[in-house]
């Protein structure tokens, strides 16, 4: 079993680009009219709410609080909250219907991270913010990743 926590950034890239290489010829027209339900579910409506369902506003008032994980700003001071992949759909569109690579953050932490990679994203914060590189690592998805590679 493979400890996520105590790799390098170099080889986490490494395991992430070969998972994502290994499920990208496998995407079903099914993975797609998941995708078209779960974007509907997600999607940002206003400064201070996200998704258009009531399940998907319930998911996110039970999986964040007032402040963004990454910034520790109030979500209302930084444009409301959003509902980002940690690992982006535009590298792992498989994952973009996984609860587990989702994570409540704010507008402009969400703008900032784009599409990075996860583990991009940790080095970006680490160089550029070291302040708030504890937060990015705590959020970690290792677990995701091993149940890929599982």
């Amino acid at each position: 079993m493979v400890n996520f926590q105590d790799k390098e950034l170099k080889e986490l890239f490494a395991l992430a680009n070969q998972i994502g290489n290994k499920r990208y010829h496998r995407l079903t027209s099914e993975d797609f009219e998941n995708y078209r339900k779960f974007d509907y579910w997600r999607y940002i409506n206003g400064d201070y709410e996200c998704g258009t369902t009531q399940e998907s506003k319930d998911w996110v008032k039970k999986n964040s609080n007032w402040y963004c994980p990454i910034c520790g700003h109030h979500y209302s001071d930084k444009g409301g909250k959003t509902i980002d992949h940690k690992l982006p759909r535009s590298q792992y569109p498989w994952l973009s219907i996984e609860f587990n690579n989702l994570w409540v953050i704010c507008q402009i932490c969400n703008r900032e991270k784009s599409e990075m990679h996860w583990y991009e994203y940790e080095h970006y914060i680490f160089v550029r913010y070291p302040n708030l590189y504890l937060s990015v690592k705590t959020a970690r998805p290792s677990s995701l990743l091993q149940s890929l590679k599982d």
